[in-house]
């Protein structure tokens, strides 16, 4: 790493660098979500509201053991973003190729759980029997490709970790197009269905996968791959588990009360499953801003805290605040007007559609409550402040929304109770988040001695 060269995220005007490192990230999710959605839609218009169904039905289940995976990687980018910001080559390097290293094990163990527990998990979950075999298919397909699946998001976090949000957007236009293509493919041209666009998955994800990593063992930096030094550095190891465990492992209590709730779903019928992955899909477009910002203030937290400019990351997490509100209230109150018209994209299905509106109009009012959660959680976790996060995440929404299901659902039964498990968890949970931010006590805990905030 050169030392002499300026560093635009430690330096330069606040809101321009955030929105520098922001908007590659966001067109990235964009085409992410495009990625998902054309499954979608592809499905519910060319197969049928059964196959809709079946695919909808495997994301929480995915999305358990991935978002484990991810979670625990992520403690990678948080100390990657600061041993980049202290311009510390050797630890920077070590980093790298521990977190490759992990991205391959787990990547492994992922296929071989999943594959052995899919049929379980999908009969746990209650998913109706008309839908099965469709779930079945294509949450085995997708398991087989976790290996590139992990590889590709830990490798686009280590790009955005040094501050690269550009190339990520670039590999994933390029696996967005494939998987267009192949599901147009698979599923339009030879009809092979669910199978066709579960394959056309896992393709797409393996050409991602390998376009990162020949990214990573490519650039001059400090941060360069090279594939025989891929291994478990044991320091740096423990270090990662220490910060990307909690976030792992909040990840999976997010996920298994997502999972109650879907099992709740479920158990209204196929219509009631269709409606819910349709709106999930549209729902995904504003999570992906959300997520783009809090990547960027993790990313713009972590370099800062590395460089010792603890005022900046504060001043940083007031600025990215204000731009996330006011963006995603735009997004909510255009997905309550527009919900029929975009629903109708999914599918043709009236009973569909008017559900999904349905609800739409339960969750879409409260999302700038979530803000809160991901943009003062990410400044928190950059610093290296990961435990807490995840215990007030933990309580103020996955057990909330446990006892809303198991408690309050059976005084009024009704899809729109179910989703209004949302809203009322995003709100506790950002109050307690507020609270604990404005206390400053996650920051001065990891100030080194001799440090000082004055801000």
């Amino acid at each position: 790493m050169d030392t002499a060269q300026r560093n635009e995220i430690t330096e330069g005007v606040i809101w321009k660098q955030l929105l520098l490192f922001f908007f590659p990230i966001l067109i990235g999710s964009f085409f992410q979500q495009l990625y998902n959605t054309v499954d979608t839609i592809i499905v519910g218009q060319y197969v049928g509201k059964q196959a809709l169904a079946g695919v909808g039905s495997t994301g929480q289940v995915i999305n358990l053991w991935v978002g484990f995976f991810i979670g625990l990687a992520g403690g990678a980018s948080v100390i990657i973003s600061q041993y980049y910001g202290a311009r510390d080559r050797e630890d920077l390097s070590r980093s790298v190729h521990t977190a490759i290293a992990l991205s391959l094990a787990g990547g492994a163990a992922l296929t071989a759980v999943g594959l052995a527990t899919a049929r379980w998990s999908l009969e746990t979950l209650d998913v109706p029997e008309d839908v099965m075999d469709e779930a079945l298919t294509y949450i085995n397909i997708f398991y087989l490709g976790m290996i590139p699946c992990l590889v590709y998001n830990v490798g686009t976090g280590i790009l955005r970790a040094v501050g690269d949000s550009k190339r990520p957007l670039y590999i994933l236009i390029v696996c967005c197009v494939v998987n267009i293509v192949l599901d147009l493919l698979f599923v339009v041209r030879f009809h092979w269905d669910v199978f066709g666009v579960a394959l056309a998955t896992v393709l797409a994800m393996t050409v991602s996968a390998a376009l990162v990593m020949v990214r990573l063992c490519r650039t001059g930096d400090a941060y360069r791959v090279r594939l025989r030094e891929i291994r478990f550095h044991r320091s740096m190891l423990q270090r990662i588990v220490q910060l990307g465990l909690p976030t792992g492992m909040q990840s999976v209590l997010y996920s298994v009360s997502n999972l109650v709730i879907q099992a709740a779903v479920n158990s209204f019928g196929t219509d009631a499953v269709a409606s819910w992955s349709a709106v999930s899909r549209v729902d995904g477009f504003v999570w992906m801003v959300m997520g783009a910002f809090g990547i960027s203030v993790t990313t713009f937290a972590g370099q800062n805290f590395g460089a010792g400019k603890y005022d900046r990351v504060l001043r940083g997490t007031r600025v990215c605040l204000a731009m996330t509100v006011g963006t995603i209230l735009t997004l909510s109150i255009l997905e309550i007007v527009f919900a029929g018209p975009i629903l109708r994209i999914f599918t043709g299905d009236p009973a569909v559609v008017e559900l999904g509106t349905a609800f739409v109009r339960v969750w879409a009012p409260a999302y700038t409550a979530y803000v809160f959660i991901e943009i003062l959680s990410g400044t928190v976790r950059g610093v290296g402040e990961a435990l807490p996060p995840m215990i007030i995440t933990v309580f103020g929404v996955c057990v909330l929304r446990l006892v809303w299901i198991w408690g309050v659902l059976p005084l009024h039964r009704t899809p729109a109770m179910v989703a209004a498990s949302y809203p009322v968890t995003w709100g506790i949970t950002a109050a307690v988040f507020i609270v604990y931010y404005l206390r400053k006590n996650w920051l001065k805990r990891h100030i080194p001695a001799g440090g000082s905030l004055t801000h």
